[in-house]
């Protein structure tokens, strides 16, 4: 019988090493990136079974990055591994399409007990979050994504970027539009968000987990 195949994503060199380690063996590892969009490059080349990757990835995080993944490898079940133990995460990641959701402080424990529950058909949440997050699920739900769900794929694409320091031009050549277009997304998020500066873009993507702090 073949090993199940997992790709890994994780901008941190020394986590895709120690996933290596913990999975080496036991499963077929076909290959590691190190931001969202080289992951959903090497999804559609690889269709892995499983997807393992972080929340804070730099070009596409991995929220978003789950939800496109979807749409190119509609059968892999995708395990997020993160430093985020806040609940809204935990709920947009499910949202997005994940099957289980893992702490990086507890991988080593529980990283092949989430793999082996998304492979029988459930979903694993670590028990360090579990109980708040079925009360915020069981509850009118998180308020504190707030704009996000007014925001278009590409328009939050954009406002990663732009959260990043990148220039219209750069980010007008990753996702492959032109730079006016970038401006009009730009003004479009904006005014969607109610912000005014790309000052207030930057804190608000740091607020809510778009880009990372580091």
């Amino acid at each position: 019988m073949s090993k199940p195949r997992i790709l890994l994503a994780d901008d941190h060199a020394l986590v895709l090493e120690g996933f290596r380690r913990i999975l080496e063996g036991h499963y077929e590892l076909v290959g590691t990136v190190e931001d969202g969009r080289a992951l959903l490059e090497a999804a559609k080349t690889l269709q892995p079974d499983i997807v393992i990757l972080d929340v804070s990835m730099p070009l596409l995080n991995g929220i978003d990055a789950a939800g496109q993944l979807k749409k190119i490898c509609p059968n892999a079940k995708i395990i997020v591994v993160t430093m985020h133990a806040d609940t809204d995460y935990v709920r947009s990641a499910f949202e997005a399409g994940a099957s289980a959701y893992v702490l990086k402080r507890s991988a080593v424990d529980e990283l092949e007990q989430a793999i082996r529950a998304v492979l029988a058909g459930h979903s694993y949440i670590t028990p360090l979050i579990t109980k708040e997050f079925v009360d915020v699920f069981l509850s009118k739900g998180s308020e504190k994504l707030g704009g996000l769900t007014q925001l278009t794929t590409r328009q939050r694409e954009v406002l990663q970027l732009l959260a990043e320091g990148r220039t219209a031009k750069e980010i007008a050549s990753v996702l492959k539009i032109t730079s006016r277009t970038v401006e009009f997304h730009k003004a479009q998020i904006l005014g969607h968000l109610n912000l005014q500066t790309s000052a207030d873009l930057i804190k608000y993507a740091l607020t809510h987990g778009i880009v990372s702090p580091s």
